[in-house]
């Protein structure tokens, strides 16, 4: 069984800085691509970001290109995002999740385990 614990969210002015941590058990961590995924109240559940396995290659939505920074520790098998330059729009439940490719991909329906969610909310 797969456990992803999400930490780190919480309330920041617009123009601040948080950065989320989501800690991994019960798959080889370093074997699967990770997601981050973000989900505001009446909108779907949107793709933020994605690393592969190796953390050699990242993928980002247009919205957050340029604030927001994954990686990954697989030693500590962790994978972390990184929010700079946070914006009121970026508020939202954040969501970590795990694949079974070893390339990251936007769509949540290629993912298989989801942890709980971390709000994230940016005050203008």
């Amino acid at each position: 069984q797969v456990q992803l614990v999400e930490s780190g969210g919480g309330l920041v002015q617009a123009g601040g800085s948080l950065r989320l941590s989501c800690a991994s058990s019960g798959r080889p961590f370093s074997s699967y691509a990770m997601g981050w995924f973000r989900q505001a109240p009446g909108k779907k559940r949107e793709a933020v970001a994605r690393i592969s396995w190796s953390g050699d290659s990242t993928g980002y939505a247009d919205s957050v290109k340029g604030r927001f920074t994954i990686s990954r520790d697989n030693a500590k098998n962790t994978v972390y995002l990184q929010m700079n330059s946070l914006k009121p729009e970026d508020t939202a439940v954040y969501y970590c999740a795990v694949t079974r490719r070893r390339i990251g991909v936007p769509d949540p329906e290629e993912y298989d385990y989801w942890g709980q969610g971390t709000q994230v909310t940016v005050s203008s």
